[in-house]
């Protein structure tokens, strides 16, 4: 049985598949998926334990109803993003107290902890955008590898319209997905884009009628994942991140070389065979004993 614990999950539901393509549905279709403190914190924990999850192979994400999610819930009671308002940080202090109170749940931005741990996740992960994805439910799924969107999909970086800027590291992601010029005028203008505009500014890969969405995000990811060496798939998925933010071409090659020294003598040994012989290959290495191959990591 996977270890992803999700008896008490409240805003989300989790299914499985045979093939270890977890479905992770939002799930609060009244109020439209609509982001919460509590749905922030089962996402990071969902990541943080999938990770390391050898039954899980891949992770498709999308939302309950006809909203991928609407955004933050602008309904709850004082600091609707949960900060501590007596707080004056600095970058200095956030970065010296980082994990201590009242810093990591009072300052730090609750979309960013949940794409860190989407970004930190061992496995594939896809968006399948079936409806509104706007604010933080448009930037959460810039850390997912992958994102696809129903012709219903309506996705806006939409910060400015409520004078905030946008989060969940998106500055980070968003540049690198669709490049510097496209990512500011989407944020300046805070405007709603449909599916077909989002993927001609190369954020999404496909647009997909609605009730063929989700059957293509899933059947993408098990093509991701069967037949394939889980310990490759997730170093391979490391070395592209780094690779983008790496300043020189030579760290590339470090955390390259040192990626296939590991995958050649284990599952690399069985694929050679299994190529030689003519067969499906059996790999047996697991993603949640993966080597350290970045300086850090």
């Amino acid at each position: 049985m996977p270890r992803v614990t999700t008896a008490d999950l409240e805003t989300l539901s989790v299914e499985v598949d045979g093939d270890g393509v977890a479905t992770l549905t939002l799930d609060r279709p009244d109020a439209l998926n609509s982001f919460t403190v509590t749905m922030a914190r089962e996402l990071e924990r969902f990541f943080r334990e999938v990770a390391l999850d050898d039954d899980v192979r891949a992770v498709v994400v999308t939302g309950a109803g006809r909203a991928f999610c609407a955004g933050m819930d602008l309904s709850a009671e004082g600091n609707v993003f949960g900060l501590d308002e007596t707080v004056d940080p600095t970058p200095e202090d956030l970065r010296a107290h980082l994990t201590e109170a009242p810093y990591a749940d009072g300052v730090r931005d609750t979309g960013g902890k949940v794409t860190l741990a989407i970004h930190d996740c061992r496995k594939p992960v896809i968006a399948a955008i079936n409806g509104a994805a706007v604010g933080i439910g448009a930037t959460m799924t810039l850390a997912m590898d992958i994102r696809l969107a129903s012709t219903k999909a309506r996705i806006g970086f939409v910060f400015g319209r409520l004078g905030i800027v946008p989060e969940a590291c998106s500055s980070w992601f968003l540049p690198r997905i669709v490049g510097v010029q496209q990512a500011l005028e989407w944020v300046y203008s805070a405007e709603i884009l449909t599916a077909e505009q989002a993927q001609a500014g190369r954020l999404v890969r496909s647009v997909h009628e609605p009730d063929e969405l989700l059957g293509a995000a899933q059947e993408l990811a098990r093509s991701f994942v069967v037949g394939r060496s889980p310990v490759a798939l997730a170093l391979a998925r490391q070395l592209v991140y780094a690779g983008t933010a790496a300043p020189h071409p030579l760290d590339a090659h470090v955390a390259d070389s040192v990626a296939m020294w590991h995958t050649s003598v284990g599952d690399g040994k069985e694929g050679v065979a299994a190529f030689r012989e003519k067969r499906d290959p059996q790999f047996t290495g697991r993603a949640s004993e993966l080597p350290r191959i970045l300086p850090g990591g």
